[in-house]
């Protein structure tokens, strides 16, 4: 090709792998159209959850069915609440910077579940009340086990250092009789606390200067819609582009 020529229209092998990455950014947008449509039916459910009577605690033999769409589902747990220590991890909430109490609880139908009893501030580090003796019936949300750490930290369970609420390595940590839950249970119901330790909450749920419950921040992420939007928008720029450089005359080219 000459100056004079200037460039030349792309061949066909061009434009065929060209049409292939746009029908490719297209698939990518249809598949996320429908993750946004199984995202949205999720979410109605979890918000349905929210509202619902707390439903009993799945045991043992539920375990393995239990999906994303078992988060933030209201349950009740009766049982008593084991002596030994209580693993706080680091939280920040709207009361602060502080912890949440990781305490271990026998189930009646002789199963262990990780109950976090709420917020404790700082200040409480090292005067955690012991939780209630004798049968209890806690009432909460179902969490999925949060393995690895947070805060840009991992767990360091040897000195007794948590970041996330890992079940399955607090209960390592603790040597908790078997089975032991891959889940935990926040207790209370989000948005009762209102202002710190011993706040007005639903009574019965906590003892004055029990750590606080009801802190839960429910959150369902759905960027779906988004994520199609932008496979589309790609798929329609390199469509346009294909379309510009088969139909642009060529430089130098007589235009009669």
């Amino acid at each position: 090709m000459t100056a004079a020529e200037g460039p030349r229209r792309p061949g066909p092998v061009f434009m065929a792998a060209g049409a292939l990455a746009v029908l490719a950014l297209v698939a990518l947008g249809i598949w996320q159209v429908q993750r946004l449509a199984w995202k949205t039916a999720l979410i109605a459910r979890g918000e349905a959850g929210l509202v619902a009577p707390p439903a009993a605690a799945p045991g043992p033999q539920d375990w393995a069915a239990l999906t994303a769409a078992d988060e933030y589902r209201r349950l009740s747990v009766t049982g008593r609440y084991l002596p030994g220590p209580q693993p706080l991890v680091r939280a920040v909430t709207r009361l602060g910077s502080g912890y949440w109490v990781m305490t271990p609880l026998r189930e009646a139908g002789g199963w262990t579940v990780l109950v976090n009893r709420g917020f404790v501030p700082e200040a409480m580090r090292d005067a955690v009340p012991a939780p209630p003796e004798g049968p209890v019936t806690v009432e909460g949300l179902l969490r999925h086990s949060q393995p690895g750490g947070g805060f840009l930290r991992a767990n360091d369970p040897a000195a007794d250092r948590w970041f996330s609420r890992d079940a399955a390595a607090l209960a390592a940590a603790l040597d908790l009789p078997p089975p032991v839950a891959p889940w935990f249970l926040d207790a209370g119901t989000p948005g009762a606390a209102t202002q710190g330790p011993g706040a007005e909450v639903p009574a019965g749920e906590v003892r004055a200067g029990d750590p606080v419950p009801g802190l839960t921040v429910v959150r369902f992420a759905n960027s779906h819609l988004s994520y199609a939007l932008t496979w589309f928008t790609l798929a329609a720029g390199l469509a346009g582009m294909l379309v510009w450089l088969r139909l642009r005359r060529p430089q130098g080219a007589d235009p009669r």
